[in-house]
């Protein structure tokens, strides 16, 4: 009877924190790339000229973005433990791989930036308009907007058909998450703004499981898949 009962309050508690999970990534992850986007210039090769002037807000947005990646681990893993044995081996491999890629490419990203901005504090003469600052910006941007969108992408192709299989939302969020991430893969390179598409789309798949979860239930829901 006991056992009974903890894996019921489990099975409640999931989504609720499967959709605080989720907010808080999309939240912390906009803010960080908003702050990034105000301080550091989109050309990778600039002169440099933000470090002198922005370097505090880009210590804070560096400051941020771990929290954003613990965020978006744990949304992964209220997700899988709420699929249980709903879970396809397949997709949860490319769900999981993709995921932890996207993120060692945005950590990786940011503490080449995090490395410029410490170097250049130390001696700011030595590293402004430098060849190590035009490589250094070339890598943090090949390694945010060309390695870690693509695997964006890859990432809300697999939710997507999980949500499909396992009905845990609705079928228009995987619907979109299939067209965005084709823009995504394909013409991130064209768009700007392409780093917001999964924010968004998890806040959107959080939002929605927060409200299903408050949601009487009058048919099927998160919590009764089919």
């Amino acid at each position: 009877m006991a056992e009974a009962t903890v894996v019921t309050r489990s099975s409640l508690r999931t989504p609720k924190a499967a959709a605080v999970a989720g907010i808080l990534f999309s939240v912390l992850l906009v803010a960080v790339l908003g702050l990034f986007r105000l301080s550091v210039p989109a050309d990778p090769l600039d002169s440099g000229a933000w470090l002198a002037n922005n370097a505090g807000i880009v210590a804070l947005a560096l400051n941020l973005m771990p929290f954003a990646g613990i965020a978006f681990l744990w949304f992964i893993g209220v997700l899988r433990d709420r699929l249980g044995h709903q879970e396809d081996r397949f997709f949860a491999t490319v769900f999981f791989g993709s995921a932890l890629l996207f993120l060692a490419m945005l950590f990786a990203s940011a503490a080449v930036i995090g490395a410029v901005v410490l170097a250049f504090t130390a001696d700011p003469d030595a590293i402004a308009h430098s060849a190590t600052l035009h490589l250094a910006r070339a890598l943090a941007y090949i390694l945010a907007n060309v390695y870690a969108v693509k695997m964006a992408g890859v990432f809300m192709i697999s939710l997507s058909t999980v949500i499909l299989r396992t009905r845990i939302a609705s079928r228009w969020i995987a619907i979109l998450g299939f067209v965005l991430a084709l823009i995504l893969i394909l013409g991130s390179y064209y768009l700007s703004w392409s780093f917001l598409v999964l924010p968004i789309w998890v806040l959107l798949i959080s939002i929605h499981i927060l409200i299903d979860n408050y949601r009487p239930t009058l048919g099927p829901s998160l919590d009764k898949p089919g």
